[in-house]
């Protein structure tokens, strides 16, 4: 006679190599994704660190290029040079439009200080002499702590070098800060006082190259702008 009584189900669990098997898969993938994860995460970080820096370029140059076209010629200065560079900044002579007020004129000088591109700002005024001393003000690298001129304005982090060359209309092409020594440009003193030295009515001034290397950055960003209305 056939015994139909079946025997219990015996459930059959993991074995201890199984069980390590399986933690070790797991342990790959969680080591695997980390490091995904990480990638993408740095890949972010200087992403935005790159937006960030091409913004403030961007900021950077929009400003220069309203500062540029709007900069005045010698002989509304009288004689006085519309320009000045040196190794470490610009200023720009440039004038100034409101509603129903006369046209000004008021100084703004690019200086690289501390890594930091700013941008500093005289007051508007139509006194030539009054010009007179923002320039040297501007000239002495003090213009954050002084009275005649407000406080520095930060447009670019990260600057690791800037460089600058005007361009003049007498054939000689680009010029640098280098030529200053030479007399290729005109010294600040001559600029105050037309009657010595060369004066703006012999080399003008047309347009004005910047280029600035950031951090990070084997090559330089370079902008050319035209001085003055085109």
């Amino acid at each position: 006679m056939r015994n139909n009584v079946r025997r219990p189900f015996l459930k059959r669990g993991l074995t201890l190599v199984e069980l390590l098997v399986a933690i070790s898969v797991l342990a790959i993938i969680a080591v695997l994704g980390w490091r995904g994860l990480d990638s993408i995460t740095r890949a972010r970080a200087s992403l935005n660190q790159d937006l960030e820096q091409t913004r403030g370029l961007q900021l950077a140059f929009a400003q220069l290029q309203s500062d540029c076209a709007n900069a005045v010629s010698s002989a509304q200065l009288q004689g006085r040079k519309p320009v000045v560079i040196d190794s470490t900044h610009v200023t720009i002579a440039r004038s100034v439009y409101a509603d129903a007020q006369p046209t000004r004129l008021k100084l703004v000088t690019y200086r690289l200080r501390d890594g930091m591109l700013l941008r500093e700002e005289s007051p508007a005024t139509r006194n030539l002499e009054q010009l007179d001393q923002y320039w040297q003000v501007a000239g002495s690298g003090s213009a954050g702590s002084a009275e005649n001129l407000l406080s520095p304005i930060r447009l670019q982090s990260g600057v690791q070098e800037l460089t600058l060359r005007v361009w003049a209309n007498d054939g000689g092409g680009w010029r640098d800060s280098g030529h200053t020594a030479t007399g290729a440009l005109t010294s600040r003193g001559a600029l105050m006082n037309p009657q010595a030295g060369m004066t703006s009515t012999q080399t003008a001034w047309s347009g004005l190259q910047i280029s600035m290397r950031l951090t990070g950055r084997d090559a330089a960003l370079s902008k050319i702008f035209l001085l003055g209305p085109a």
